[in-house]
């Protein structure tokens, strides 16, 4: 089942900073790569520095003292970090069940559904290049800072510049109100099918008014479909073949360097293929 990491506590720590929204994992991963990293990106001199002034942090552990020093240094190293190159080692064989196992381990980590979304738009990408059902899949990532564009789901697919599949990626339950929100929403912009990938299903007090306004949607000329990743992604996977699943998984890595995932994510799918 899906954890979601705690919150850490330090000293010094307050509402808005980046040490303050950032988890236990978050910060101790950011901490040790940025010793790791302070060789090839830093000369020596502050390489030093960086060692010494969290020393003296973890040392202290006092509110005035680790205030600034710790919320600076995070900041400044979790901005450097977010833009570090990672190779990806995309393996040249992998099997269905390699694949499948691979998505389960890297999705059943808590992201804010961002490591299902990379998931999920790598698979859509992998779908249009090798089959041609859609010319592309955007994410609602990529309308950011762009006030003209409109990517109204978490991810839509389209032929000939028209919507012909909308995809909202759910790491919990699926809820009514969800539902009715975008569902109102495509009818709106006429997309009939609509596909929700969440990894818990419906939710249980839910589940009989939700099948019903799904099956009052087909009527009405709206296909609206619920499953999970995993089960949405076999079959397709099967089609995909060998080699489309290897470029799935490096379209994975793409994805995630695209949208600026947190080094963290990033790191951790460089981990999973290394595995294989």
């Amino acid at each position: 089942m899906m954890e979601k990491p705690g919150k850490k506590t330090l000293a010094g720590t307050k509402k808005g900073t980046v040490a303050k929204e950032m988890t236990e994992t978050e910060i101790e991963r950011l901490i040790v790569m940025a010793e790791e990293e302070k060789d090839d990106r830093m000369n020596g001199a502050n390489g030093d520095k960086l060692a010494a002034t969290l020393d003296a942090v973890e040392k202290v552990s006092h509110l005035n003292f680790t205030d600034k020093p710790l919320g600076q240094i995070l900041g400044e190293v979790h901005q450097l970090l977010a833009t570090a190159r990672v190779a990806y080692p995309a393996p040249n064989r992998v099997s269905l069940s390699q694949t499948i196992q691979l998505v389960r381990e890297f999705t059943n980590t808590w992201s804010g559904e961002d490591r299902t979304k990379a998931v999920c738009t790598a698979l859509l990408r992998t779908i249009a290049r090798e089959f041609g059902v859609f010319d592309e899949a955007s994410r609602e990532k990529d309308d950011a800072g762009d006030p003209e564009s409109e990517v109204g789901g978490d991810i839509e697919c389209r032929l000939s510049g028209r919507i012909v599949l909308q995809v909202e990626v759910r790491d919990r339950s699926l809820t009514m109100t969800q539902l009715n929100g975008k569902l109102d929403t495509a009818r709106a912009r006429r997309i009939s099918e609509i596909l929700f990938l969440t990894e818990h299903g419906i939710e249980e007090g839910d589940r009989s008014v939700v099948e019903k306004r799904i099956t009052g949607e087909y009527v009405s000329g709206q296909n609206i479909y619920v499953s999970n990743f995993v089960d949405f992604s076999a079959g397709i996977l099967i089609l995909l073949g060998e080699k489309g699943r290897v470029e799935f998984l490096r379209a994975v890595g793409e994805e995630l360097d695209r949208t600026g995932s947190p080094i963290t994510h990033r790191q951790a799918w460089v981990q999973l293929l290394k595995s294989l």
